[in-house]
C-alpha cells in the first residue's frame, strides 16, 4: 500500500453504513445513524481512500465551543480502520489536518480497544485486601500489544491521554466490565458457561428467576413509556436525573430503522406488573447493556437477573463476542464510594477491561487551553 495515496475526505451516511456492514468489533457509538440519537451534536462522516479505495470510516461529533464559532471533534470508539495495515501516524495526521482546515480547534478520540483484562473471579477475590489499590497491581488475564502500540503513536503525536484517576470522567470510560460470550479460540459459550463465571448468590438468584412465573418479553417503541416508568422509579431511588422518554423512543426507533434489531427492550412483568426493563444495543458483533431499571416490588423474583439470562442468551445466539455492562472505577478499595458498582459487575460474571481511553489533541492551541480551562470552571 502506498500512504502516498492516502486521502480523507466527507462520505455518505450510505456509504459510512455499507462500510461498517463487512466489519468486525464496529462500536454503536461509530454508525453515523448514533449522530441523530446524539442530542447537542452535529455528526459528519468522513472516510479514509487508499487510492479510490474506503478503508477506513469515522463518525465525527462536533460541539460547538461557547462564544467562538470553532468546534470540538470527538471520535467515541473509533475510527473504524485497520492500524496494522495503515500506520497511525500517517493516518490520524492527515485526520487532524482536514478537522483543523473546517474549524475544529480541538480532536478528541477513544480508539475503544481493549488494553489489559483482569478475570471477574480475581478481581472479586482482590477486593478489600489492603496490599493492593488498584487493578494496576492485579495481574492481568490478557495484555492487547495493538492496542499498547496505538496508544505509545497517539503519544507520539502529540496526542494526550484524559487523566481519570479512580472516578469517572466526561465521556467514555476508560475501565468498563464486559461479560466474556466466546472463549479464548473465538468460540461462542452457552449461557451455563457464562453462568458458571457469576458469583455463586447471582447464579442461584438467576435459578429461582428462571423458574419462577416472570414474563419477560421484547417490546417495541410504544413499550418505551414501560420501561421509562420504571427508569423514573430507579432514578427516583438512585437520586440521579433521568433523561426524558422522547430520547429513548429516539433511540429505539433510529436505530432500528438503520439495523433492524440492533436496539433491543426487554421488560420483565408478574401478573401484568412490570418488574424490571433493560436496553440492549448491538453492532457488528458486540452488544452492550446500556440501560436497566427496576421496581422496589417483588424482589425475591429476581426480575433483572431473568432479564440479564434473556439478554445473554439473544447475544449468543446473535454470534456477540461480549455484553458490555459500562463504566467502572479501577480502584480495589472496599470504601470507594465506586466499589461497589464494581463488586456487582464482577458477581454477575463481568471481566473488568482497561480500554484505550481518551485522548486529546490541540488543533488550535490557545483556544484548546482556554475550553480546558472553562470545562474545569464548569465542573468546580
Amino acid at each position: 500500500m502506498s500512504h502516498n495515496e492516502l486521502r480523507v475526505r466527507p462520505i455518505s451516511s450510505t456509504e459510512h453504513s455499507a462500510f461498517l456492514a463487512t466489519a468486525q468489533g464496529v462500536s454503536f457509538l461509530q454508525r453515523p445513524e448514533w449522530a441523530q440519537v446524539k442530542g447537542g451534536w452535529r455528526g459528519e462522516s468522513l472516510g479514509w481512500f487508499d487510492g479510490e479505495t474506503l478503508v477506513g470510516v469515522a463518525l465525527i461529533l462536533h460541539r460547538q465551543a461557547p462564544v467562538i464559532r470553532k468546534t470540538l471533534a470527538y471520535i467515541p470508539d473509533g475510527p473504524v480502520i485497520d492500524f496494522d495495515s495503515y500506520d497511525a501516524r500517517i493516518v490520524l495526521p492527515l485526520l487532524a489536518s482536514y478537522l483543523k482546515n473546517r474549524g475544529a480547534f480541538q480532536l478528541r478520540l477513544g480508539p475503544g480497544l481493549s488494553v489489559r483484562t483482569w478475570g471477574a473471579a480475581t478481581v472479586r477475590k482482590a477486593f478489600g485486601k489492603d496490599e493492593l489499590a488498584s487493578l494496576a497491581e492485579l495481574e492481568t488475564v490478557s495484555v492487547n500489544e495493538d492496542a499498547r502500540k496505538l496508544n505509545e503513536a497517539l503519544s507520539d503525536l502529540g496526542f494526550t491521554k484524559q487523566d481519570v484517576g479512580m472516578d469517572f470522567a466526561a465521556g467514555q470510560p476508560e475501565y468498563v466490565a464486559r461479560v466474556a460470550l466466546q472463549d479464548p479460540a473465538g468460540n461462542q459459550l452457552d449461557t451455563d458457561q457464562v453462568m458458571a463465571s457469576y458469583s455463586s448468590t447471582t447464579r442461584n438468584e438467576t435459578r429461582k428467576s428462571l423458574k419462577s412465573e416472570l414474563l419477560v418479553e421484547i417490546g417495541e417503541t410504544k413499550d418505551m413509556a414501560r420501561f421509562h416508568a420504571l427508569y423514573n422509579h430507579t432514578a427516583e431511588r438512585q437520586e440521579f436525573t433521568g433523561r426524558p422518554l422522547s430520547y429513548f423512543e429516539k433511540m429505539h426507533t433510529v436505530l432500528n430503522m438503520a439495523v433492524p434489531g440492533s436496539c433491543t427492550l426487554y421488560i420483565a412483568s408478574h401478573e401484568g406488573v412490570d418488574l424490571a426493563s433493560a436496553i440492549v444495543l448491538r453492532s457488528s458483533n458486540l452488544a452492550w447493556y446500556l440501560y436497566g431499571a427496576s421496581s422496589s416490588e417483588q424482589r425475591k423474583l429476581f426480575a433483572p437477573k431473568a432479564i440479564m439470562h434473556h439478554m445473554i442468551a439473544d447475544s449468543i445466539e446473535a454470534g456477540c463476542k461480549y455484553l458490555d455492562q459500562g463504566g467502572v472505577s479501577a480502584t480495589l478499595d472496599g470504601d470507594h464510594h465506586l466499589a461497589g458498582l464494581t463488586k456487582f459487575k464482577t458477581n454477575t460474571g463481568c471481566d473488568i477491561v482497561q480500554t484505550s481511553g481518551e485522548w486529546d489533541l490541540a488543533l488550535n492551541k490557545p483556544l484548546a487551553w482556554a475550553f480546558e480551562k472553562y470545562m474545569n470552571w464548569r465542573a468546580k
